[in-house]
């Protein structure tokens, strides 16, 4: 295929999200696995669980986000024609209903003050049209936020990690070494311990860090932490 033939090929597909509801059992997710394949939608992103209450209570739900040319009606026609599949629907992807992500952690007196800036800032974003969220738990002891911060470069649409806390390093400041190598800046706030000296930057106030945060992940504001990397406000 000619390298513009190529280009043009990739242009048409279009993010699709599906939703499905069918039987917990073996083979489900690779009968919609074969058909996702045999329409040509290549799956980006794909989450199962199984439902505890309503009307389906005890049966497994799929979420998967595919990019398929031409539609994804026939992909549909043929999940709900397959006797474990109860229910298959089409919504709009996280991405267009929840945006970017912003991740703090840390304690809960200085998460709720940099959620506070996070949350206002993205609030003045998100009415224009952004679609931003702030997401936050608070967590004790180095084992906890290690583990926490790990987990952040798994978390779909995570766009930047804030910490707060007093102190922070030993393994948090290694764990927020794999955060930055995965493409995640990290904002700190100043505390005691190393990760002040792994983090992007460094902020004073809290509500600031929020602040900039979203400002940092925004496709409308001008702040970018690339250009203060390593300083210290």
């Amino acid at each position: 295929m000619e390298e513009s033939e190529h280009l043009h090929a990739l242009e048409i597909l279009e993010l699709h999200a599906v939703s499905i509801i069918a039987e917990n059992q073996p083979g489900v997710l690779r009968d919609i696995a074969g058909i996702m394949a045999a329409n040509g939608a290549n799956v980006v992103t794909v989450q199962q669980s199984i439902l505890h209450s309503g009307d389906h209570a005890g049966r497994a739900l799929f979420y998967f986000e595919v990019e398929c040319a031409g539609g994804i009606g026939k992909v549909i026609a043929d999940l709900v024609a397959v006797p474990t599949m109860h229910q298959a629907t089409t919504l709009d992807t996280f991405s267009k209903i929840f945006g970017s992500r912003v991740i703090i952690l840390g304690g809960g007196a200085q998460v709720a003050q940099v959620a506070l800036g996070a949350v206002n800032e993205a609030d003045r974003h998100n009415i224009r049209g952004e679609r931003i969220s702030v997401d936050t738990i608070p967590l004790v002891g180095e084992k906890n936020l290690t583990e926490a911060v790990e987990a952040v470069a798994r978390l779909p649409r995570a766009s930047i990690l804030v910490l707060a806390g007093s102190l922070m390093g030993g393994t948090i400041s290694t764990a927020v070494d794999h955060v930055r190598a995965a493409g995640i800046p990290v904002i700190a706030l100043k505390m005691a311990g190393s990760v002040p000296r792994h983090a992007d930057l460094v902020v004073t106030d809290p509500i600031q860090a929020g602040v900039f945060a979203v400002m940092h992940i925004s496709k409308r504001a001008v702040f970018n932490i690339a250009r203060v990397r390593g300083q210290e406000f």
